[in-house]
């Protein structure tokens, strides 16, 4: 896939939402239908937003059939409503959809997380992703090499029947500090030789992070590329040889751990990953601000667990200077 991702977060989609609020209050919406499932989160948005009820439509791709899936009924005609869906993709989804609205005469409005180069319409309300391959939270496997493979290979990609999410999970990670131990920065800057003939020793741990060695898309190391012949040698000795392994550029990427995170990011998007398994919790969380919707774990050798990092910043809640003045002039500015 050539296409630079735009990551569609679950935070971005309701501020979008909401910016919009006065547009859509004034449009006069008696309700927001949802296509299920990718446009019943965002009907969920503009309900909670506007303040209006809202209702679902379901499509069978295979029939090219739409059905109401509501407990509400349908709308008298005259009423406007507002479709929402995820993509304004080059299928028949949308179109279909808003043709069963207008021939019960109501007027209809579409409203969907992104539109793109091949979509075939153009949404009354949309992000614009032209030029860019659109991944949201509900579909980040959508850009596994699993994914993409069973779509184009038969005809799930028309009939809708392509698989359960969970069966396109494709994980990457890291080498020092998940498959052996990491030595301290401070041994390789008293004695760099005699430390990576220590590292090549080493013997992978006993207790590893529980994932299916199958679903395991590559390695990625922060190690440079002129140590790769002594990498691969220990991946094969125990076992991991027939893992892919990126490794970083120093010509492009230094050993700063903000580059390296960065690197490792990348890395992981271009493998087609949906998890990455970092064992420095400080990389973790660099990893997912710079890719949001890769499920990034930090995995805690001593403790045996891992745990999702966010990429959500926090800024904290400041007391008021009224509350102590003296502090005031001990805090640090913002």
């Amino acid at each position: 896939m050539e296409k630079p991702i735009l990551a569609i977060t679950y935070e971005r989609l309701d501020q979008w939402v909401h910016s919009l609020q006065s547009a859509l209050a004034g449009e006069g919406f008696q309700c927001a239908l949802g296509v299920l499932r990718g446009g019943g989160t965002l009907a969920l948005m503009v309900s909670h937003t506007v303040g209006i009820p809202v209702a679902f439509l379901r499509y069978e791709r295979a029939t090219r059939t739409v059905i109401w899936d509501s407990s509400l009924p349908v709308p008298p005609a005259g009423a406007k409503v507002l479709v929402c869906e995820d993509l304004a993709g080059a299928g028949d989804t949308l179109v279909d959809c808003v043709e069963f609205l207008r021939a019960r005469g109501l007027i209809v409005k579409t409203l969907t997380a992104g539109f793109d180069d091949l979509s075939r319409i153009h949404p009354d309300y949309g992000i614009d992703g032209r030029g860019y391959f659109l991944l949201f939270p509900w579909e980040r496997h959508a850009y596994t090499d699993g994914y993409r493979e069973r779509w184009t290979r038969t005809d799930a990609g028309r009939s809708g029947d392509i698989g359960e999410d969970h069966e396109f999970q494709a994980i990457g990670i890291d080498l020092d500090g998940i498959l052996l131990p990491d030595l301290p920065p401070e041994r390789y800057k008293a004695n760099l030789e005699c430390a990576l003939h220590e590292r090549d020793e080493l013997l992978p741990f006993i207790t590893m992070p529980p994932f299916d060695i199958s679903q395991i898309k590559g390695v990625v190391t922060g190690r440079p590329e002129t140590d790769r012949i002594r990498t691969e040698a220990w991946l094969k000795t125990h076992g991991f040889g027939s893992l892919p392994l990126v490794m970083r550029n120093p010509d492009i990427c230094d050993d700063s751990p903000s580059c390296v995170a960065a690197y490792k990011a990348q890395a992981a998007l271009r493998l087609g990953c949906t998890h990455f398994v970092e064992s420095d919790p400080i990389q973790a969380i660099e990893i997912a601000q710079n890719a949001p919707l890769l499920r990034v774990i930090w995995w805690n050798t001593p403790a045996g667990k891992g745990r999702l990092v966010t990429s959500d910043d926090w800024r904290g809640t400041r007391k008021s200077c009224n509350d102590d003045p003296a502090a005031a002039h001990r805090r640090p500015k913002y």
